[in-house]
Parts: C-alpha cells; structure tokens; sequence
C-alpha cells in the first residue's frame, strides 16, 4: 500500500508537553524543542500532524490554533475511518489501537505520527468498493468544501472527487443519516415474571459456568452468589421484599457473583433484572464483565440493555434541525464537519449513547460540548409519535429492547427516577419501562446520596426559568425551544375542552421568571462600596454599564449593598421572592463572602456559595411565598385539568384514536406529570410550609432540611446568580424504601464499603457490639432498616494479601496550609514511584494549584500529568488515559476517588492531600444532628472512613499490584485509621523517608533490587 504522504509532500508532525515539544520537520528530522521555538518554526511550515489538537494547543499556551491553519488532528481521522470505538486521546493509545508493538511505540515520539496517518488512510482504502467506503466519499465531499484539514488525504485515499457520480451517495443525503438507520417495530406485551425461586446451589452452578474450567477458583465469589440467590426467592408478603446486603471486599469478583443468580432467575422466570451502578463507567464495565455469560456479541445484545437517561441519547430531530441550520450559524464550517462526523458515528453506533458510550469521550474536547448538547434530547421537548423519525429513534430503541432483556443495566438516577414516576403515574398511562421486581444495585454505598438527589426539591431561579422555558418556549431569544403549545397543538387544535386549559397554563406561566431574570439579579445584588451607590442615581442601578468603572472592585472586602425595594420594579412573583431570598442570604452570610484558604465559602457550602438558614424568615419571605404558592396552584390546577381532560380523550375517543396519536397522548401525560406537575407541586408544598410559625416549624423531628443558597451556576455569563430554596430529606432513604424497595420483591445491595470499620478491625470483628453497630449503620445508609423484615447480611473478605502488597503513610512535616509545600510533596512522591500515581484533591481550587506548580517538573521527568478541572476532558477519557500510561500522574477530586479502575503498574501510588471530612454545611449540619444517635462526631468520622476505605480502594485492584497509599495530613486523627483493610500498617513519618519507602516497595522488583521501574 502506497504510503499517503510520500516525502516530498511529507507534513511536519508535532508532541506537545508542558514546556517542550517533539518536532518532526518537514525534511524528516526529528527534534526536542522548547515550546516557544517550536512555535516560531510552525509559522513557517505547512500544518502539523498532531493528535488531539485542543490538548497539543493549551500545553503550548495557546488558547485554540484557530489563528493558524487547521491542524492535521489524528484523532479526527480515526474518529472518521473507524466509527463507534474509543481510544485513550494519545499518541500511544492511538498506536495501540492501530496494531503497532510496544518496540515500535517507545516514548511516542512525533516521527510516529505519519506513520499513523498512513495506516488509517490505509484503512480507508480498504473500505473504498464497500457501502461505508461510499458514505465516506459523501460525507468527506461535504467536509473538504466546509475546510476539514484531512478532506483532500480522505478522497485520495477512496479514490473521490467533487462531483460525485449521480449513481453515488450524495453529500446532501449522507449526512442525513436518519434516512437510513433500522426501524424497530412494536411486539406484544411481556407476560409477567412467574416466580419460580434460584438455590445457592443453582447460583454457584451458573457461575461456574460462566468462569469456564480454566479459570481461577475464588471461594469468596461462590459464596457471595450463593448469598445473593436469597434476593431472587417468591415475595410471601406485598411491600416486604427480600433485601440481602453483601460487602464484598475489593477482588471478590462480585459482578459475575450477582450476575449468575440474577440471569438464572430472569431465564427461568420470563423477568427483567434492573442492575443499577452509581457511575457510567461501572455501567460499562459491568456489561463488558457479560461477555462470560453471553461470548456471542449478537446474543448479548438481545438479552442484556444499558439504559440511560433521555439527555444521554442523539435526538435524530435535534441532529436535522442542526444540519438544516447549520449554514447560517457562526462557526458554519466546524458545525458542517462535526455532524458529519456525528452522522458517521451514529450509522455505526450500537445504541445512540452519547456521553460514556462507543462515541469517544473526547470528541467534545475536538468539536465543542455545546454542540453535542444541541444534539442530545436535553430540552424536554420530545414530541414522541409525532416525530418523523420516531421509529429510529435510538431511546424508543432501547426502552423496546429493555422491555425483553433479560438483564438491564443502569444507573441510581433513572432507576429511582422510574420508580417515582411509576408511583406517580399510577394506571392512569403506560410507563416507558416495564416496572422491575428485582434490583441489584452495586456502589450501594453511593444509594444515599442517589436517593437525596432523587427525591429532593429545588426552588430557584435557573429551575423556575427552565420550567418556563419549556411551557411558552423561546420568547424573543434566537431559539429552537419548541414550547408547550406548539407540540401539542395537533392534538387539542379543535377542542374546546383541551384548548382552554392548554391556555391557562400558559398563562399562569407567566408568574415564573421571564428572561434577564439573572442578570436583573446579580445587578441588585452587585458588592460595590457604599460611596459608589450614594453617588450614582438610583435610576441608573439597574443598568451594569451606567456604573462608574471603579464602583467593582473584585476581591476587595467590601460590604455587599442591596438595592432599596423602592428602587426594584420586580412584579413577577417568582423573581420577587427570589430578590427577597437573595436578601436573607446575604444578610446572614459569614463576613463579606469571601473564600477561605482551601476555596470554601465561611460557613461551608460549595465553593462560590452562600447558605443560609431559612428560619427565622425574613419579615418579606412570608408574603411574597405565599403570593408565589398562589400562582403555582393556579399553574397545577390547569396542568392537572390539562391532564384529566387528555386521559379523558384517550377513554372517550378510543374508536377514533389510531396507535401513533393514542401513543403521544400517552407521553405528554407522562411527560406533563414529570417535568411539570409533580416539580409544581413540590414547590407548592414547600412555600405553604413557609406559613408555619418558627415555633410550630421547630417542633420535634423534623423530616424535611429546608435552605437558601445563593451561588454563581456553571456555564452562566460572569457575573451571573441564582439563587434558590431547597428542600431535602433529612433521611433519603425514607423515600427510597416506600418508593422503590417495599414495592420490589428482591433487592442486592453491595459495595465494597457498605460498612464501617469502626476502630475494632474488619467492621468490630473482634467485638460482636462494635459488628452489629457496624451493620445497623449500614442498614439505615441503605433503607433497609424502613423494611418489615431484616436484611440477609453477608460479608466476603479480600481475596488480597494487603500485608505484603500495600502500605500506607501518613506524611507529618508537610503544612496543610502552604500550596508550595503541599505541590512539593507531590511531586517528591510522585518521582520516587516513578509515575503510575493518582493525586486526590477535597477541594479544586488545590488541586489546580498544584498542577500549576507540578506539571514542569514531571514533565522534565518525563512523567505526564493530566488533571481532572485542568485539562478540559470528561472524567472516563482522563482514566483511560491514565490505564494506557503506565508512567503517567493523574489529579483529581471525588468522581476518581470513586470512580477508577485501574489494575496493574499504571497505578501504584494513591496520594490524598487531606482528611476527606464532610462539607460542613447546613444539609450535613442538620443529618449529624438528628441522624447520628446523639453522636455527632462518630458520625463525622464514619464518612470519613468510608471515603477513605474507597480511596484506598483504588490502589489494589489485581492479586499481582503493589501501591502505596499515602496521607498528606499530619492532622489525621489515629481513629480512623481502621479504614483500612486488615493487614495495612499505617506508618506516621517525613516526606524524605516516605519517599524511600515508595522507591523501594514499588519501583524495585522483588529479588533484583537493581530492575528499572
């Protein structure tokens, strides 16, 4: 195969690093310059090979490369020529992908890049005479005219040119994918599980078989099988499932352990098994762990589904709205080559996932997340039947194929959000999924937190206004929002009885926050020194521009000043109480709102937030609540008789109805019970409960935490606010028990830290009282103490010998305080493990100071560090990246505490900057208060452990790793030190000698002391 880019034509090529980069030049020389030179020599040349063009250009301080001509972006191309695969976004993990040895690889120097040009376009010509070759030519057609730097190597290789025979694929029609995908078609009901039961014996077969006689024997995961059959035993009493808690230490293989009692079950029953994962990349893991029961990618596919939330999935009517539109917008030329990308990927995809599925996690990092949230179904404004391409869409997709799977994984979210919607719903309008009867639910210790989001109510300005938004739709703004009446016109438009409460709802929308609400905000509510008020007038306050230019002075300490009500004009209710909530916050808000030393506000809500109490309610709050519930009951009563009188039409023209008009009166009644009522109602609820006198308020236990935050929301123009009431649980799991687990039959909870270790070893093993203190606690995380019957409990071990894999540190003479010695323990640590190390930030404002001051040092050390909140890739790229270097550093906050798994060398080193306690805030303030058994302390200290036994979780994840584990606080309290397994010996001692140790116990092999890391 003739190679793409012959000498004479050969493009220069380019590795960035922090402060110097590998250079390919176009003579063929390869050359290590600084990254200032190799700049100066990139103005003179043709555009370089690089991969991952967004990331090449912030490591040389560049804010994009958009001023110089497009690079020749590696990952673009990969993404073109092999659709639905993902691949660390690096040099390496490209070459691996491709087929090249490690030999061949090395250290990924430029001089490897064309080599990689060369096989994909070889890739592409292979796929010239063949159905994809030909929608390749179309869609790299339209791409070379809208500029894509690779349109001309692309035609090339497929032997293309504009214009295409007439006979050929047009550009017009290929990026039109919709046109092409399969259709599903509709099936009869499933019949209802029958509930034949599954032994321990039977479970411990199934896994057998799935393990095959070659594999390796663990009795742990036998018997954590056979202690899960107990979940998927008939129900004898309605609302009393049977809930078995297992603690599976880390390496007992639990997946396969609950996976073989749940798909016997499922087979021998006709039934579904929702398992239900607190992260998307467990969710994928977990069906990648199928492949042993179901090796056939095509019998998989039919008996296993992963099931995400509608915002997850490409919206085939939001992807042609984009496409038509895409000429007239600003940036026309990178849309037209993202969509066609888009269309490229979705012909190949396996279920239309856009965030944690075949299409790379990077590909926002190359074209903008903007747009893939232009794509996605996050408006809520789905028209269900009435869409044309309702019958590809990939969300019916896979709603259908759930309905028959035999196992169904998903995540806490959806499946608490389904069971709410079900007790909601009622029989009133078919549900989307068949109600489960069987849970599992792995990261069962993630279940509280789950379960508070869920069941939560949030009252502010950025919920009201969406709410808003999605009833009248765009007002004036330059919008594609589609609003209530225009996708629901077709099915009233002549109906009196529909057309008149479709009108008062929206009208009694108007009493949420109109556009500019923000804005109007924050100008109320501006820091400016008192002076600058007196001497502007008060006519000019609601314009930010008619400010004096030194009435802000950013980061002075400065009094907060709030407009005088006479000077307001807010007749909305909604944004009035808002004004007053701002007021209330404000007011009792420590010092002048500053952040401390470690980036949180005084008092301890999320950095850039104010919280407050709501009782004693200022002497405005009442009022202007009770004027807002009165005008959110008038919006439920018309949402509810819109609702009565839709059900009312399906029963009364049931003759007259045919199944696509039935199926969307169906979903807006869904829809108008979940997005709009149910969150209406919770509203209203919690303003009539403003009404209560504080006397009456504070008596007893209560069960709700009601609050003010006033915070600046992600993604809003600087400057921007919101301000919101919010009402939680004070126990989550309260809802959690009535909503889903009493109505199930049988529930798996396990973790790897469901329980405590509580200062007595392995969960009090040693003291019987320390034990079952240790299992009640982890009951009520969990829900299971709101059940009639007890929990099966059970507790499998570690397979891993900790004593001789591990060890674990805590670092006495580092300062907590000082950034420099904090950035300077890192790197010291990070060195002596020679890369292979996971960093752990409680707060991100550290974390991006120590990657400010550490990323030159490693990088001369020839270690790359990448950063969760710094390097602008989601979550799952950055691990994946991390997985393939196995001398790479890697930063980040909680989502990595939880959330990675990466066995062998690519992680031996797990450094926590801190004691990971609770944000003091008021929600934590009030759960240790009333929650903690009359011991708040001990209940602070259990969810530090708990964190801290996840985050050594981290470092062991194989029977051949070795780590080390260490604690940058010489504050750490001795108590909870038992968070670590059995067998670990925390050691307090100085950076230097916990440096030796590292070097010695994970750079040095066992009996060559001399061996290279």
């Amino acid at each position: 195969m003739a190679a793409a880019f012959p000498p004479p034509d050969m493009p220069p090529a380019l590795v960035a690093r922090h402060g110097s980069c590998s250079l390919l030049t176009p003579d063929g020389e390869v050359l290590t310059l600084p990254t200032e030179d190799a700049l100066r020599a990139l103005r003179d040349w043709a555009p370089p090979l690089v991969v991952h063009a967004p990331l090449t250009a912030r490591r040389m301080r560049l804010q994009s490369p958009s001023h110089l001509p497009p690079w020749l972006d590696l990952l673009e191309l990969f993404l073109f020529v092999l659709p639905g695969r993902t691949i660390p976004p690096t040099v390496r993990g490209l070459a691996l992908a491709l087929g090249l040895d490690e030999a061949r690889i090395g250290a990924g120097e430029a001089d490897l890049l064309p080599e990689l040009a060369d096989i994909l376009l070889d890739h592409a010509t292979a796929l010239r005479a063949t159905p994809s070759g030909e929608e390749m030519a179309a869609l790299a057609v339209r791409m070379a005219r809208a500029g894509w730097a690779w349109g001309a190597p692309v035609l090339q290789a497929l032997g293309a040119a504009h214009p295409l025979p007439p006979e050929r694929l047009q550009p017009g029609d290929a990026i039109r994918v919709w046109r092409r995908l399969p259709k599903w078609e509709e099936t009869a009901p499933r019949p209802a599980p029958s509930n034949h039961p599954v032994s321990a014996a039977d479970a411990r077969r199934r896994l057998a078989e799935m393990l095959g006689p070659q594999a390796e024997s663990r009795a742990g995961q036998a018997d954590f099988a056979g202690a899960a059959s107990a979940a998927f035993a008939p129900r004898m009493v309605r609302g009393d499932p049977h809930m078995v808690l297992a603690e599976a230490g880390t390496g007992t293989g639990k997946t396969l352990g609950y996976v073989a009692p749940a798909s016997l079950w499922a087979e021998r029953n006709g039934g579904t098994v929702w398992i239900s994962t607190y992260t998307r990349h467990l969710q994928r893991q977990i069906e990648g762990e199928l492949a042993r029961l179901y090796p056939d990618p095509a019998v998989r596919r039919r008996h296993v589904v992963l099931r995400k939330g509608r915002e997850n999935y490409l919206c085939l009517l939001n992807m042609e709205e984009a496409v038509n539109i895409a000429a007239s917008r600003p940036g026309a030329s990178s849309a037209t080559v993202a969509l066609s990308m888009i269309a490229r990927w979705a012909g190949a995809t396996a279920d239309g996932d856009l965030t944690g599925g075949d299409l790379p996690g990077w590909f926002g990092d190359l074209f903008g997340r903007g747009m893939l949230a232009g794509i996605a179904d996050r408006r809520g404004e789905c028209i269900h039947g009435a869409c044309p391409h309702y019958q590809r869409c990939f969300v019916e997709h896979s709603i259908r194929r759930a309905r028959e799977a035999d196992l169904v994984i998903a995540n806490h979210a959806l499946v608490m959000a389904q069971a709410a919607w079900h007790a909601m719903d009622g029989d009133g309008a078919t549900d989307e999924d068949n109600v489960p009867t069987r849970y599992v639910f792995d990261e069962g210790h993630h279940v509280l937190d789950a379960a508070d989001g869920a069941f939560s109510v949030e009252l502010s300005g950025l919920e009201a206004a969406e709410l808003r938004r999605w009833l009248l739709g765009a007002e004036g703004a330059r919008s594609r929002a589609r609003g209530l009446k225009r996708r629901l016109d077709d099915l009233v438009v002549g109906l009196p009885r529909l057309e008149a409460p479709l009108e008062a709802v929206l009208q009694a929308a108007h009493a949420l926050p109109p556009p500019g609400w923000s804005a109007r905000l924050s100008v109320v509510l501006s820091a400016v020194p008192a002076a600058a008020v007196a001497a502007v007038p008060p006519a000019a306050h609601s314009e930010p521009d008619a400010l004096p230019p030194d009435a802000v002075l950013p980061g002075a300490a400065l009094p907060m000043v709030v407009k005088a009500e006479s000077e307001v004009a807010l007749p909305n209710p909604c944004e009035r109480l808002l004004h007053v909530l701002a007021c209330q916050a404000l007011a009792r808000s420590a010092g002048s709102g500053g952040t401390d030393a470690g980036g949180h506000r005084p008092g301890g809500p999320m950095p850039g937030a104010i919280e407050c109490d709501l009782r004693p309610l200022s002497d405005e709050a009442g009022p202007a609540a009770a004027a807002l519930a009165r005008a959110l009951d008038r919006l439920a009563v018309a949402l509810r008789t819109l609702v009565e009188r839709l059900l009312e039409r399906l029963e009364d023209d049931t003759g007259e109805l045919d199944a696509p008009t039935r199926e969307r009166i169906e979903a807006a009644i869904r829809t108008l019970r979940r997005r709009a009522l149910s969150r209406v109602e919770g509203w209203v609820a919690m303003l009539r409960a403003l009404e209560q006198t504080d006397g009456e308020a504070s008596g007893g236990t209560p069960q709700h935490v009601d609050f003010i935050r006033l915070d600046r929301r992600d993604g809003q123009r600087p400057g921007e606010q919101d301000v919101g009431l919010h009402r939680h649980w004070l126990d989550p799991t309260v809802p959690f028990a009535a909503v889903l687990a009493a109505p199930a039959h049988g529930i798996v909870m396990t973790s790897a830290t469901l329980r405590d270790q509580n200062g007595h070893g392995e969960a009090g093993r040693d003291e019987p009282e320390a034990a079952e203190r240790a299992w009640e606690a982890a009951e009520a995380r969990t829900g299971a103490s709101h059940l009639p019957s007890p929990a099966l409990r059970a507790a499998l071990a570690s397979p891993f010998d900790y004593r001789q894999q591990s060890r674990a540190f805590i670092v006495t003479d580092v300062a907590h305080d000082d950034i420099g010695s904090l950035a300077g323990a890192y790197r010291t640590l990070f060195l002596a493990a020679g890369g292979g190390a996971l960093g752990l930030f409680t707060a991100i404002s550290r974390l991006r100071a120590v990657h400010q001051r550490l990323s030159q040092p490693l990088e001369d050390a020839g270690l790359p560090l990448y950063a969760q909140h710094v390097d602008g890739m989601d979550n799952a790229t950055l691990v994946d990246i991390f997985r393939s270097e196995s001398n790479s550093c890697l930063l980040g906050t909680d989502a990595m505490r939880d959330g990675v798994d990466v066995p062998g060398r690519s992680l031996r080193l797990v450094v926590f900057e801190r004691v990971p306690w609770p944000r003091p805030d008021i929600l934590h303030r009030e759960r240790r208060t009333h929650l903690s058994g009359g011991a708040p302390g001990e209940y602070d200290d259990r969810i530090a452990r708990l964190r801290l036994r996840q985050a050594f979780g981290r470092l062991i994840r194989a029977g051949g790793d070795r780590g080390v584990f260490v604690l940058l606080d010489r504050r750490a309290p001795s108590r909870l030190m038992s968070a670590f397994p059995d067998g670990v010996a925390v050691r307090r001692a100085g950076l230097r000698d916990v440096a030796q140790e590292i070097e010695a116990f994970v750079r040095r092999r066992e009996g060559n002391p001399d061996a290279p890391a």
